[in-house]
């Protein structure tokens, strides 16, 4: 095992890849001298040089319409979004092309791409440079969408989601870069539709991704000062929904609680409250809760950022609410 800093960890799952497979290069905006608006391509371009770094213009739906275009041809891209909000710009480019060939060419074409980069609420960087895309995303077919939360998930599922063979919506946060844990000093994989149980407990579900997943923790104490025993589960997978784990939970527990950074109006909160009211509603005990962001574009200003967002302590407070709600 090995300290490893969040960055560092991503930076490692993109070496080992590119070691591995020759077919696999990254292209984005500075990932080559420069290694990256967050340091994840950092000295890879000395060691692979500037084919396989390849620093592109200001033009996100130009080099992204490149990479479906090398994935088509049997080429492994890995595009960075220096922030995943310039992603955008590339819209079209992610959906009608990524996102649909293999279906519209008959299953003639895979597009084994990676779109990956840094998203999330920041501090103070703006609205848009605050932007939580996976809501944006959810409803486009033929998309896989995964959000990392920790160094080991991050390494396990980029290399993951760089070996399969359709286009993957990779999302980081911004304010967890710096996150150190141990790694296991031998090669790992993780399975990118697969939810993970942090906590386990009895009372209620708490289901989590991304950043929510240390607020969650943290509220942990709150809520056992108050009786509570909260299971959490990390998502990871937005796109497919893991609904066998949360399902197992969710009959353990009967109640459910969704902390997300995404807004709250068509964000993946209300697609798993419909998910579960349609698959486990006889499962419940009380109505499913949502905690997201607030629908306005996140403000400049700290406090009224922090006024945004879901808090440990609203976390805490709504399973106490939920423990004496009833269908």
């Amino acid at each position: 095992m090995a300290e490893t800093i969040f960055f560092n960890a991503l930076r490692e799952a993109i070496d080992e890849e590119m070691s591995r497979d020759k077919t696999v290069f990254v292209l984005g905006e500075d990932v080559g001298h420069y290694g990256g608006s967050y340091k994840v391509t950092k000295d890879l371009y000395d060691k692979y040089g500037w084919i396989r770094l390849l620093d592109t213009p200001i033009a996100e739906n130009s080099f992204t319409g490149m990479a479906v275009g090398a994935a088509m041809t049997g080429l492994r891209p890995i595009v960075e979004g220096m922030n995943m909000g310039f992603l955008l710009l590339a819209f079209n480019q992610i959906s009608n092309n990524a996102g649909m060939l293999r279906y519209t060419s008959g299953g003639n074409f895979k597009i084994p791409m990676v779109i990956r980069g840094p998203g999330g609420v920041g501090r103070q960087l703006g609205a848009e440079h605050s932007q939580r895309l996976e809501a944006y995303f959810q409803a486009v077919p033929g998309l896989k969408i995964v959000a990392c939360s920790t160094p080991y998930n991050g390494k396990g599922l980029l290399k993951s989601a760089i070996r399969d063979d359709n286009p993957v919506l990779f999302f980081e946060h911004v304010l967890l870069y710096n996150l150190k844990e141990d790694l296991p000093n031998s090669e790992y994989v993780l399975p990118l539709d697969k939810a993970e149980i942090v906590r386990r407990g009895k009372d209620v579900t708490i289901l989590t991704y991304s950043r929510m997943r240390h607020h969650c923790q943290q509220a942990v104490k709150d809520m056992q000062k108050k009786g509570i025993d909260p299971e959490i589960i990390d998502l990871i997978s937005l796109k497919p929904l893991d609904m066998e784990t949360i399902a197992e939970s969710v009959r353990k527990t009967h109640r459910v609680i969704i902390v997300e950074e995404c807004m709250k109006t068509g964000g993946i909160a209300a697609e798993l409250t419909a998910s579960i009211n349609e698959q486990l509603f006889d499962e419940l005990d009380a109505p499913v809760l949502r905690l997201s962001s607030q629908d306005i574009p996140t403000p400049y200003n700290g406090t009224l950022e922090a006024l945004t967002i879901v808090q440990p302590h609203q976390i805490a407070e709504a399973a106490e609410k939920m423990m004496t709600l009833q269908v």
